[in-house]
Formats: C-alpha cells, structure tokens, sequence
C-alpha cells in the first residue's frame, strides 16, 4: 500500500505508532519497525538525554529499518532540557522526528540542517498551516477521539481530517481514534496518507505494559475515557479510573495546578504500565480503546490492518461503485 507517507519515510505500511510516554520503547519501536510500519521512541521517557541516545542504539541492535524519535513540548511543573534532549537525537543519526506540544518552530533550522525529515502532531488546522509554513515534511492531524492531548477545539477527525487535506500541501497522517483497517480505509479515503495509532499498540505483545493492563484496554469500552485539564486549557483523555475522576473533581472544586500536579503526576503513571493497578495513576487512553479486542503480536496487527484495509478498498467500495 504506497502513499507519500511510505514513500516519504521509507517504510512499507502507512501507520505511524505515535509517540506514548513510557511506552515508546524500544522493545516496541523495533518490533513496529520489523513489521514495516513507523515505530517511535519517546524522548522524554528517557530520563537523561544520555539515556535517550542509549535508547537509540539500543533500537538499532533490534532493528535496521527505519524509526522516529518522538519529541513532545508541553508546559511541566518541573524544567525539562529540551535543547539537550533535541542534540541526542540528533548527534545520534536519527532521521525521522515526531515533533508534537509546542510549536517546532525554533528546533526547525538545527532539524532541516542534519537532514531529518519532521512529521509535527497538532490538533486544529490553523495550527497544521503554520508547521507547514515552518517547513515540516508531514502532519500528523489529532481527532478529538485521541488519548493524550486533543487540544481545545473538540473537532472530531471526521471534520478534522478532509478539512486538512483540503487546506496542506505536503502529506498528513491520521490520528485518533484509529484501530483496525476499517479505520484505516477510512482515513485513505477522507484524504489522508496513513493513520497514526497509540493506544492500540499498547495492547500488543511487545508493549512495555503490563499484561492486566493490556487485559484492562482489551475490556473496555469507548465510554471508559475521560478528559481532564480542561480549566487549565490543558486538557488530556486519560483512561477513567479513580485518580482520572479524583483530578476532575478537584478541578470542579477550583484547586490549583500545584495543587492538582501531585494527584496527576506522570511519574505515578509509569506504576500503572509497570505494575498493573489501572488506579496507580493517570495514564493515556483513546476513545478506540472500545475497538480493541485483543492482544496480538505487532507483526500480527499490522498485517491485519494492511489486509483489512486492502480488502474493504477492493471489495466493499468497489461494489457500491458498480
């Protein structure tokens, strides 16, 4: 299945596995690379940049095709060396970066200078036109439905996506809400070059997650995600436990981010993957989470979702056109 996406990131499936804090590893970075899709580390779950160029050679022992970095700028109560983090990445020869947060506006000429092609994740159109304008090779456009941060708009990707391919010249990418092949078809047709998936790729056998977790995804329901930050204009779909609801019952009662950071820290979210009580913390989930159904190996998902898509392209559409 060649789009511009596969043909502009050397990869032989159109699927991005976007950037998920904890979860880009290389364990399943690799496994996405090998399977023929776009694996990406995320930076800031190394806790170094030291650790992050690690990370690098490490995926590159388990896999010679190509990967991203994923590199997320958002507000954090704590300062975060984003210069450094940028320089790893790049003194380690990666050629492919996730930018997502702010705008990648002032990594850009540093970027383009040693060669890396940059795919920036947003979440509104207007914000899609200025990556171009800053010079990005592909956007990745965030539905509503997606886990982590939608942004404020609440445009689902239905609007979102032919909205962006009406208005960009260079490829985008599908994100939010995207699981299986019928997605997949679905993003194709509505314009778009491939699809970005998160949280159904924590649900596959080489995700660092914990195995009650992934049985947890597999469970639920498109009704088990809630958003919270939405005061603070931060706003994030997490998946609805006891500390999800805990935050947005402070936030109803006026408590401050200083008060509400604790409660909501990612580092406690990290125990949720690493040990398996869904209620250790907050953590990322996806309105898809209600069209996962099982725990496959990545190979296995990713042929699926390429066949799926194949066959409702050359099946089912073809026999509404006749």
């Amino acid at each position: 299945m060649k789009t511009r996406f596969t043909e502009m990131f050397g990869v032989e499936h159109p699927i991005i596995q976007g950037g998920m804090q904890w979860v880009g590893r290389a364990e399943l970075v690799s496994a996405v690379a090998n399977a023929g899709a776009l694996g990406c580390l995320t930076a800031l779950t190394q806790p170094t940049p030291e650790d992050l160029a690690k990370e690098i050679d490490r995926t590159r022992e388990m896999t010679d095709k190509p990967f991203a970095v994923n590199f997320t700028i958002l507000p954090t109560l704590k300062p975060v060396p984003y210069a450094e983090y940028m320089d790893a990445i790049i003194e380690s020869g990666v050629k492919i970066v996730e930018t997502a947060g702010n705008n990648p506006k002032e990594h850009m000429p540093k970027l383009k200078a040693a060669g890396v092609k940059v795919i920036h994740k947003c979440t509104s159109v207007r914000h899609a036109i200025s990556a171009q304008k800053n010079g990005v090779d592909c956007v990745s456009i965030d539905g509503f439905e997606c886990a982590g941060h939608p942004g404020e708009d609440d445009t689902p990707g239905l609007i979102l996506i032919p909205r962006a391919a009406d208005q960009l010249d260079i490829p985008i990418v599908a994100s939010g809400g995207f699981a299986d092949g019928r997605g997949l078809a679905a993003a194709l047709a509505l314009g778009a070059e491939g699809i970005n998936m998160g949280t159904r790729f924590m649900a596959t056998k080489e995700a660092p997650v914990h195995d009650k977790i992934k049985q947890r995804i597999v469970e639920a329901s498109e009704l088990d995600t809630t958003l919270i930050f939405r005061t603070l204009r931060n706003t994030s779909r997490m998946f609805n436990n006891a500390v999800s609801r805990k935050v947005v019952e402070m936030e109803a009662e006026g408590k401050s981010i200083q008060e509400i950071g604790p409660i909501a820290s990612g580092q406690k979210g990290r125990l949720v993957y690493e040990q398996g009580d869904e209620d250790a913390g907050v953590w990322s989930a996806g309105m898809c989470i209600g069209l996962i159904h099982d725990v496959p190996t990545v190979a296995e998902l990713v042929s699926r979702i390429v066949a799926e898509a194949d066959g409702i392209i050359e099946e089912r559409l073809k026999r509404f056109a006749s």
